[in-house]
């Protein structure tokens, strides 16, 4: 695998959720090209599978629904049973749901679904899916981080510095997934435990391709205002959130470093639109 510089993650076990995912994928190769073993967590089992398959010995699938503690604890333990304790976890898993989501940017638009008519299911399902599950997923593994170290990164969003329309209920729990990161690193410090958070600009993937491209690729008018507020004005690829995956997990790189929000966003966060 082609990464951007080496680190040395021989003696680290990483669990990386949603692991079948467009992003998660790469961190996974990422991790085990540097020598870490890793267990590759989703829920579609395949998607992890296929990944792991191809990363080879140093890699497993793990079938895991990270909305349900007891399915975590099995997970956890498959873990151990092939690698030993875990002292590496990026918590992937999350997303949107379009029940969350309104048609329009603003109230004075009109027509279509409004903030009004936005389902409380989905609501509840995107804060479950982005908190819930980082929540729960570091309460089960943590535990092999107790008095031996560990490091976990968490993915956080552009959202999370400025809500983006349409989604209130993503750019919310985005938030909380920041707070959480710093409230984690407090917590953890005295047991060496970092925490640490990246922060992706806009990249394109499986869940949010259908809002950046009609079906016959051309580009839809949210892309032209995506890239019209990204100074570098193009999308991201997975490729350019490896450095700061292999910062982050370097100890003698970065193990003063705690409670960081990192962004990878072509300058996004830092563009007012003048």
């Amino acid at each position: 695998m082609n990464l951007p510089f080496q680190v040395d993650l021989h003696e680290k076990v990483a669990v990386v959720t949603g692991a079948g995912g467009v992003l998660m994928r790469e961190f996974a190769r990422a991790l085990a090209a540097c020598g870490a073993k890793v267990a590759l967590l989703d829920i579609n089992f395949d998607a992890a599978k296929s990944v792991a398959d191809d990363i080879g010995e140093n890699a497993v699938a793990v079938r895991c629904n990270c909305l349900d503690k007891e399915s975590i604890k099995a997970a956890k333990a498959e873990v151990n049973a092939a690698f030993g304790k875990i002292n590496f976890l990026i918590n992937g898993a999350g997303g949107n749901h379009a029940a969350a989501t309104t048609d329009n940017e603003t109230a004075d638009m009109g027509g279509g679904k409004d903030f009004f008519a936005l389902e409380e299911s989905g609501i509840r399902f995107v804060f479950d899916l982005n908190i819930t599950t980082a929540f729960l997923v570091t309460q089960v593994i943590a535990e092999d981080m107790l008095g031996r170290g560990g490091n976990i990164i968490n993915i956080s969003s552009m959202n999370a510095y400025r809500p983006l329309t349409k989604i209130p209920a993503y750019s919310a729990a985005k938030a909380g997934i920041s707070n959480f990161t710093q409230w984690l690193a407090v917590h953890f410090a005295a047991e060496g435990i970092r925490c640490n958070a990246i922060a992706p600009g806009f990249f394109v993937t499986n869940q949010n391709k259908d809002l950046l491209f009609q079906k016959d690729g051309t580009p839809t008018a949210r892309t032209g205002k995506i890239l019209a507020a990204t100074p570098m004005r193009k999308f991201g690829e997975p490729y350019d959130l490896l450095g700061a995956l292999l910062w982050l997990a370097d100890e003698k790189a970065s193990g003063f470093v705690t409670g960081t929000v990192i962004p990878v966003d072509g300058g996004f966060s830092a563009y007012s639109g003048v």
